[in-house]
């Protein structure tokens, strides 16, 4: 069995996602936070707008982490930790806490989980276009 070697994600990779989204928030007239994660959870950039809330740099921080372990849009999970959803009880048996609110987004390689990227400060749906606008830039 052979496996094919995919490129990680790499500073300069994570530093593009920051200021594509930074950019399209800038263009939208929003003040956000931007996190990226490698595909191990750990931080590789991180940049909070002087006028956004404090707040925002923890809620893209989390953003990024619950699109990461869950390998998918936080605006696709919304509905799955509500009560009767798939991930109801799922936040209480993690290290550390998700946040379903839109603006986390996976970020892939050749289909591979490569780390993600988490954007605050907007409106959930605004947060959501910033994070899929960079990872596009990246493809």
């Amino acid at each position: 069995m052979s496996t094919t070697a995919v490129a990680p994600l790499t500073i300069e990779d994570a530093e593009l996602l920051v200021a594509t989204a930074r950019r399209a928030a800038e263009d939208a007239g929003v003040a956000v936070s931007v996190t990226v994660l490698d595909a191990g959870g750990h931080l590789l950039a991180f940049r909070r707008d002087d006028r956004a809330v404090l707040i925002s740099g923890e809620t893209s921080t989390r953003k990024a982490y619950t699109a990461l372990q869950l390998n998918a849009p936080t605006a696709d999970l919304v509905d799955a930790v509500r009560p009767g959803g798939l991930f109801h009880t799922l936040p209480t048996a993690l290290d550390r806490p998700l946040l379903f609110i839109a603006g986390g987004v996976p970020v892939r390689r050749d289909g591979r989980l490569i780390g993600a990227i988490g954007v605050g400060g907007g409106a959930p749906e605004q947060d959501h276009g910033f994070a899929t606008a960079a990872v596009a830039a990246l493809a």
